[in-house]
């Protein structure tokens, strides 16, 4: 029996060592213990930037992309799906009003002149919305030499000049180091050969090394111009930021938002008395207008 159990355990030691040369043969090496991931260091929120009071708006306005203020509590918006400005009012969270005025597309951005709003697509059509809030609003559409390539999702009224401001979130086709920002002149209905001002993509100031190519490095998605003091207020959503300008396009204040509290910031309205709102689209949490209190920055 002894010399029968010696045989049944040289027999299994064998297969053991033959398993083991076997899986030898064919490369495979133990397990090694896998290294830690290094964890991305993440830049700090600017503390200049206060968040004072958060709107949740209907789940319509999931995907808000640009907003005005109206007064009383109430903002023009619109969403990147739908041709339509919803008037939103915050005191009671409703939406009171819709104005249709087209077709199921990208829409980036709202500004109002008057009674007439204006909303911009992301190939560069402009929406002239005459009367806007009456039963029968004019609508006029106008092309533009820019493309889907240069997905313009920036646009906002530059009282001074008579004109409209389009920053883009795209490329420039050929040019690398910068993105423009073009004016529409009201007066002639028609949009400046070259850009007004570039935004330089290689700003000292802006996160460096992060982005895969220049493009990347910043990402336009709102702009404004602040009714006192004449500033240039520029949103990136896809990195939460908020860059104050000079009037040439550099970079004057760069402020890094919160991520929780910024999750997609894709519009800015300021009130006449220059009240900051800032709007995000929706996730896992609904969409939202804030009202944002920024230290001098000056």
């Amino acid at each position: 029996m002894k010399r029968f159990q010696i045989i049944c355990l040289s027999l299994l030691l064998s297969v053991a060592a033959m398993a083991c040369d076997n899986s030898t043969a064919q490369g495979l090496a133990p397990e090694k213990p896998k290294k830690a991931k290094k964890k991305k260091t993440l830049e700090p929120a600017s503390a200049a930037v206060q968040v004072n009071q958060k709107w949740e708006v209907p789940e319509i306005l999931r995907e808000v992309s640009g907003i005005a203020f109206l007064g009383d509590g109430r903002f023009a918006c619109v969403q990147d799906e739908a041709g339509v400005i919803f008037v939103y009012n915050t005191n009671t969270n409703q939406i009171e009003k819709q104005v249709t005025f087209g077709a199921a597309g990208d829409y980036e951005g709202i500004t109002l002149v008057g009674n007439t709003a204006y909303v911009v697509r992301s190939d560069g059509h402009l929406f002239e919305v005459g009367n806007w809030q009456s039963v029968a609003p004019q609508i006029k559409e106008y092309s533009t030499p820019l493309t889907e390539a240069h997905n313009v999702e920036c646009l906002t009224y530059d009282a001074k000049q008579n004109r409209l401001l389009l920053a883009i979130k795209g490329e420039e086709p050929g040019v690398p180091d910068f993105k423009g920002v073009y004016a529409f002149d009201l007066g002639s209905k028609s949009l400046s050969a070259e850009p007004i001002f570039r935004l330089n993509l290689k700003d000292p100031q802006l996160p460096q090394g992060k982005a895969k190519t220049l493009s990347k490095g910043w990402q336009p998605s709102e702009i404004a111009i602040h009714p006192v003091t004449g500033d240039i207020y520029l949103t990136e959503a896809s990195n939460p930021q908020l860059f104050i300008l000079n009037h040439d396009g550099s970079i004057r204040k760069r402020h890094k938002l919160d991520d929780a509290a910024f999750y997609k910031p894709e519009g800015i309205a300021f009130s006449p008395s220059g009240e900051l709102f800032i709007s995000n689209e929706g996730k896992k949490e609904p969409a939202n207008i804030l009202r944002v209190n920024l230290a001098q920055t000056r």
